[in-house]
């Protein structure tokens, strides 16, 4: 799965950390910013992940990928379409040029979330460079984890409080042979009560 926008840059952000945290010098972890509007406004000097980016590894077999931080969704999405598969947590994309590091520091996912879960349920384990300056690895990259309380679930929508995510190893599902969307035009309000009613309902297997 390797190609030529594969880049290790682990070293330098670890270094860019390191830095920050002698000289007392705040740090906003930044990919490719889609998601500023999130959030309280943040200050510091900019540790940008998009050069750290990569499909590390890759065996549809498995039902799981893993990414560096800066790989653009789009990138991940192709090649996992190429094995027609999917992340089923279906995370939003604000820009073409947004992150997997993004998608899971935000921990936003797209319709399906009542159903089929949001991007936490789908996190195996990161690496993660933690505001000591250490870079360290959580979870792994099997489905049945049970070494310890799973810490690499943490890392979703922490907008990088806990550390700079480097690395993601996601849970993937193979995509279904047909989809179809049903749109209702409803008030707010009944809205909120048809999705309680139908959260309530068993799904089918």
């Amino acid at each position: 799965m390797r190609s030529e926008h594969d880049v290790d840059n682990s070293a330098a952000l670890l270094q860019q950390v390191n830095q920050a945290l002698h000289s007392a010098t705040p740090l906003r972890i930044q990919g490719a910013d889609s998601k500023a509007f999130l959030g309280r406004p943040m200050t510091g000097e900019v540790l940008d992940t998009r050069s750290h980016r990569g499909i590390v590894s890759y065996d549809p077999t498995e039902l799981v990928i893993t990414a560096r931080c800066g790989t653009p969704l789009s990138e991940l999405a192709a090649a996992l379409d190429a094995a027609q598969q999917m992340l089923p947590c279906e995370p939003p994309s604000f820009g073409s040029h947004a992150t997997v590091g993004g998608m899971v520091a935000s921990g936003l996912s797209g319709p399906r979330r009542p159903w089929a879960g949001s991007v936490r349920d789908y996190v195996l384990g990161t690496r993660v460079i933690t505001g000591h300056g250490k870079h360290l690895r959580f979870g792994g990259e099997v489905m049945k984890n049970v070494a310890g309380y799973d810490l690499s679930r943490l890392m979703a929508a922490s907008y990088g409080a806990l550390g700079v995510i480097t690395e993601v190893s996601l849970k993937v599902l193979p995509k279904p042979r047909q989809a179809l969307s049903i749109s209702l035009e409803i008030d707010p309000d009944r809205a909120l009560q048809r999705l309680a009613q139908w959260g309530q309902e068993p799904l089918p297997i």
